[in-house]
């Protein structure tokens, strides 16, 4: 197979190996278990550079092996789209895990007290639940959030 990229679409390119691999360590690093299904396809991306006019964007680690040059690393468009990204993960994560938790303690309420009743669809209920933290959220940001620890605040 033969596909040919100009220096832009290449550079491009080069930007979503980046975004990508950033997204498959997440925090985890080289230790990520998805880590290794990737990182060859990543080394033969970096290791054409040179033949597309980017060697700028390559250098070598420590190991040996090819990195992303600082001037992807801290490019401001890339830095925006990772930060928009980790600040979407942050409010879903934080809105699924709290309607999830809320919704089990309205559950183990309703059989602790032995109420009696229809029984209750946990999936509709979940989304009412989830739907009033983006509310909160949207209108609140993190400012009526508290933190109680060991019950005492």
């Amino acid at each position: 197979m033969k596909v040919s990229f100009t220096q832009k679409e290449y550079a491009r390119l080069m930007e979503l190996v980046h975004l990508g691999m950033r997204a498959v360590m997440s925090r985890q690093g080289g230790e990520s278990p998805h880590f290794e299904r990737y990182a060859g396809i990543e080394q033969k991306i970096l290791g054409l550079a040179e033949v597309f006019g980017c060697s700028d964007r390559v250098d070598v680690g420590g190991d040996g092996k090819l990195i992303p040059a600082a001037k992807i690393d801290e490019d401001q468009h890339l830095r925006k789209i990772v930060g928009e990204a980790d600040n979407d993960v942050f409010w879903h994560e934080l809105v699924a895990r709290l309607a999830d938790r809320d919704l089990g303690v309205e559950q183990t309420m309703s059989a602790l007290t032995g109420k009696d009743g229809p029984p209750i669809n946990a999936d509709a209920r979940l989304k009412e639940i989830e739907d009033a933290y983006w509310a909160e959220f949207e209108k609140h940001d993190l400012a009526r959030v508290l933190v109680m620890r060991a019950g005492k605040g």
